[in-house]
Parts: structure tokens; C-alpha cells; sequence
């Protein structure tokens, strides 16, 4: 990735290889979400992507996603009166503003979640990628039966087998989904999986393709009241590979937003 590139760049370049990857699939690209991912983001360049036209984010980290939505809203909130008074008065002329003021920002929590911080993640989260046990799935119940409001969540798989990774097994994916289905405010999208941190592209293929596999035999089985229809798979290094094999959401942070700074030595 060229260090000197802008942001506007780097998006438009992830669009554009996100575009031919759903050509080589067969795909239309308007059936993807592109998650991207802001945990190295300063909050001027999330502002900047939202200008760009982007809303879909995604953080890491429970406290950094509350900070971010929270600031993110905002500035939102107040650049939507802004565009809707200069609008009313460009009615005449017939021009439009480049901030869509109808669209808000979504944000997905993407990282492991604890139980007793589950609670802010709802307030803030449009969907909750990375959900593995049932314990989990049952607190989030309790909250959404408080909020009286329904919580969109993805079962999160192991699908690369590897020990540190978070995640429910493979043959457990199926029981989960189905008990997340008999509750009342808490509905099963998905899946998410996340491939393992290798050079050998066939490896990360065959990861996706056994998570897509199980996604299809889930959905097969009647999950979510056909509503189970999102597949999160693939970040910055493997997205591509990740459409290929049917994702339609993909979590890119780097390709987007650029390397972590590199820290300063005093």
C-alpha cells in the first residue's frame, strides 16, 4: 500500500477491488456491505468517509466504539441541519449537497464482547458480529426485553480451527443459531469468521468456503425466519477472497484508513 496515498484514494480503491472480486463471482457489488473498520482512525478521517458517501463502521473495542458513535452523532446530527438549511436555500437552483443527510452512519461491533459490557454495545451497535456462546446471546436478550427493541446479532465461527481464535465451533454453529431463533428480541442475520493469518491463499479459500458452506446449511434449515442472509467474512489482507466465496459483508480497516502509526520513541 503506497503511503502517500489520500484516504479518497485508498476507499476508491477498495471499491473498485471490491467491484472486480463480485465480477469473478458472478456478483453485483450493491449486495456487499463494506464495513469499514476504524480502530486506528482518527475521527477527522471517519468524518471525511462520511462526506465521501460512506456509512457503514466498525470498531474492535466496546469503549472505543461508544466514544466514536457518540462524537461521530454529533457532528452528524449537526452537519444534517446545516445541509438541510443550505438545501432550502439552493431549492430554487436545483442544486444538491454532497452530505446525504438522510443516511445515517451504522455501526457494527465486530470484536469479542463480554457480557457485562453488552449493554452500551446496544445502545450503539446496528449489528453485533461476534456473538459465540449462548451465555452472551441470553444477556443480550435480557437487555433487548428491557429496551423493548430487537437486536440483530451473527453467530461468530471458529471455521480456521486455530485455539486462540474467538468463536463457537464448527458443529455448534447450527444448535447456537437455533436457540438464538427462539427468542424474542434478539434475531440470528448470519455468520462471521475471520480466516488465519497466513500467505497461503488456498488456506484462507478454504476457510471462507467451509464458513459459507455452513451458512448455507443453516439458512437450509429455516434459521432466522429467512432472515438469516448476512455473511461476514474477510478484512484487508483477504476480502477478495472472501467475495469470491460469497461474503456480503467484508471489514476493512488498513486498506482504507492506512498502516497504525508507528509509535514514537521519546
Amino acid at each position: 500500500m503506497n503511503a502517500s496515498q489520500t484516504l479518497e484514494s485508498r476507499y476508491n480503491e477498495v471499491r473498485n477491488r471490491l467491484g472486480e472480486a463480485c465480477a469473478r463471482a458472478d456478483r453485483s457489488p450493491t449486495s456487499v456491505i463494506l464495513v469499514a473498520v476504524a480502530k486506528h482512525a482518527e475521527i477527522d478521517d471517519i468524518r471525511e468517509l462520511i462526506e465521501l458517501g460512506h456509512r457503514d463502521f466498525g470498531e474492535n473495542r466496546v469503549q472505543q466504539l461508544i466514544q466514536r458513535a457518540s462524537v461521530v452523532k454529533e457532528w452528524f446530527d449537526r452537519m444534517s441541519v446545516l445541509e438541510r438549511t443550505r438545501a432550502k436555500r439552493s431549492e430554487s437552483d436545483g442544486e444538491g449537497g454532497m452530505f446525504d443527510a438522510d443516511k445515517p452512519v451504522r455501526w457494527h461491533m465486530i470484536g469479542s464482547l463480554q457480557r457485562n459490557k453488552a449493554r452500551k454495545v446496544v445502545e450503539f451497535s446496528r449489528l453485533i458480529h461476534s456473538v459465540d456462546s449462548l451465555r452472551l446471546a441470553e444477556e443480550l436478550q435480557t437487555i433487548a426485553n428491557k429496551r423493548d427493541e430487537v437486536i440483530d446479532v451473527l453467530v461468530q465461527v471458529n471455521c480456521s480451527g486455530e485455539e486462540q481464535k474467538h468463536g463457537c465451533p464448527v458443529p455448534a454453529a447450527g444448535v447456537l443459531a437455533e436457540q438464538i431463533d427462539t427468542m424474542i428480541n434478539v434475531r440470528v442475520r448470519g455468520l462471521m469468521t475471520m480466516a488465519a493469518e497466513t500467505h497461503d491463499p488456498e488456506q484462507t479459500r478454504t476457510t471462507f468456503r467451509r464458513c459459507r458452506e455452513l451458512f448455507e446449511d443453516i439458512r437450509h434449515e429455516g434459521a432466522g425466519e429467512g432472515r438469516f442472509d448476512l455473511l461476514s467474512m474477510g478484512m484487508s489482507g483477504d476480502y477478495e477472497i472472501a467475495l469470491e466465496e460469497g461474503a456480503n459483508i467484508v471489514r476493512v480497516g488498513t486498506s482504507i484508513f492506512g498502516a497504525k502509526p508507528e509509535a514514537v520513541e521519546a
